[in-house]
């Protein structure tokens, strides 16, 4: 009697244990997915600025139409991330983050091929950790998850098409330089 009232009281600390490394794993797993939320909201708006921007700026036609795509698409994006936000809990962010607004601020003095380059270079480097950070959220079962499989694939198509629009700010225009004949 006295061994099974010790072997009850062991596994029912073992249980205890195991719950609240259960419960501590679980505030880990949501402030984690509250960050990103918050981050994703605050990234959607940076897109939608600079994406005004580009649209205002852009020196080519397909930086601006690149433009109009992450004021839509990230908008989109806002309206469907602001209510998972408050799902957990979080309030959902009214701006950028601090280094995005930076960005903009930087790119806001730029013009021309300048402005392009250097918008088109932003929103490689951009969309490539957010693809990455979005493939990881994908495997969650969750309304992160959910969310994150919603939204991969316009990340996606958004770092296609802005490799292929890096690729012809990058090459010099032909015709544009002066030609020396003899």
């Amino acid at each position: 009697m006295k061994h099974t009232l010790l072997m009850t009281a062991g596994l029912a600390a073992a249980l205890a244990f195991g719950a609240s490394a259960a419960m501590a794993q679980d505030k880990k797993a949501d402030k984690d997915a509250q960050s990103f939320m918050k981050t994703v909201i605050q990234h959607n708006y940076a897109e939608i600025d600079t994406g005004k921007l580009a649209q205002e700026k852009g020196k080519s036609q397909a930086v601006k139409d690149f433009g109009a795509m992450m004021v839509k698409d990230h908008g989109d994006a806002n309206t469907k991330a602001k209510p998972v936000a408050e799902q957990l809990g979080v309030k959902p962010p009214e701006s950028a983050d601090a280094m995005h607004q930076a960005t903009y601020l930087k790119l806001k003095v730029l013009s021309g091929d300048t402005f392009d380059r250097s918008y088109v270079n932003g929103m490689v480097k951009d969309h490539e950790n957010d693809v990455r950070e979005f493939q990881k959220r994908t495997a969650r079962n969750d309304a992160v998850g959910a969310f994150a499989k919603e939204t991969l694939p316009v990340l996606q198509k958004h770092l296609d098409e802005i490799r292929k629009l890096q690729a012809q700010v990058a090459a010099p225009t032909t015709g544009s330089g002066s030609s020396m004949k003899k």
